[in-house]
């Protein structure tokens, strides 16, 4: 009994490792087929490397203070030489913001935040999500029943409304606020994980381990999982955008990070009221935050086409 675990094992992990490289090896090729995908990807590493060098990037500190240090004002027009402002005044390429800080600086250090949030808040969703998706369709039953029917009064609440609830009864932070969106965000990586495992553990492979005598732990992780989470990373993708943009609305809301964090979303309700004063105050923090969600929903899409395997044909 024990050497036909051992072979179960073994051919599985060979069997999974071959569909695994070949898989990855096509969906990379068809990936860069996609100009919107390739678009996307381009973005995001623009701002990875803004995001891990904005300490290099920044001319000043995302909390510095310029009152008594250069001769500038509280929300200040954006001062760039090369398009005419006087060489003798000090160059500030998004202007100053109310409280006489260089608002070109506080975008670079926040995007360092914004793909954090993003990364983090959809990693705590996707593993817990994952886990419970995978217990409800693998096990069936009342494992199914509690665990989707908690799900659904989740999804019975919007979400955001959902995360402003939680976070008002945990108090405003950042930490609190990831925390509210990714609970808030489980039912869907749940939802998408058991659909896929109801399809996944029909499949012939399955039952014939199963024949073979593997356990449960065995079927599930090493058969199910990994030929079930190619929606997981469509979804995780696309739901990366979502992330950033209710934590963004959180920090609008006040209820996200707090001054002086330099965060895209706390920007926007920190001058919501300059709009026609200052609007380089909103503006610029809102086609960042337009910017990033705009390469996440790009590289989404893209991986949906790419993983879809309609398309097989075509490449």
């Amino acid at each position: 009994m024990a050497n036909e675990e051992e072979k179960i094992a073994t051919l599985d992990a060979e069997g999974l490792t071959l569909q695994s490289t070949s898989l990855w090896q096509i969906t990379w090729r068809r990936l860069f087929r996609r100009r919107s995908a390739v678009v996307g990807m381009i973005i995001l590493a623009i701002l990875t490397f803004i995001a891990l060098t904005a300490q290099w990037l920044a001319p000043y500190g995302f909390d510095e203070v310029l009152i008594g240090v250069e001769d500038v004002k509280a929300r200040e027009l954006p001062c760039i030489h090369l398009l005419g402002c006087p060489a003798e005044k000090p160059q500030h390429l998004a202007g100053i913001d109310g409280n006489v800080r260089d608002q070109f600086s506080r975008l670079l250090y926040g995007a360092r935040l914004s793909l954090m949030v993003g990364f983090s808040t959809v990693t705590f969703a996707i593993i817990i999500g994952t886990a419970l998706g995978a217990l409800a369709g693998y096990f069936g039953g009342w494992w199914d029943n509690i665990i989707m029917r908690f799900m659904d009064v989740l999804l019975a609440f919007p979400s955001l409304l959902l995360a402003i609830a939680i976070v008002t009864v945990l108090g405003p932070g950042l930490i609190n606020a990831l925390l509210a969106i990714g609970i808030v965000s489980i039912p869907a990586y749940a939802r998408v994980m058991r659909a896929s495992v109801l399809t996944v553990r029909e499949m012939e492979y399955v039952s014939a381990t199963r024949a073979l005598g593997g356990s449960n732990m065995q079927i599930l992780f090493l058969r199910i999982l990994p030929n079930a989470l190619t929606p997981l990373i469509v979804q995780g993708t696309l739901g990366i955008a979502s992330a950033i943009l209710d934590a963004a609305a959180l920090s609008f809301l006040g209820l996200g990070a707090q001054p002086p964090t330099p965060e895209w979303g706390s920007m926007l309700g920190a001058e919501r009221n300059q709009v026609f004063t200052a609007p380089h105050l909103v503006f610029y923090p809102g086609f960042m935050i337009m910017l990033t969600v705009l390469s996440f929903n790009l590289i989404g899409d893209g991986l949906r086409d790419a993983l879809d395997p309609r398309l097989a044909h075509s490449s």
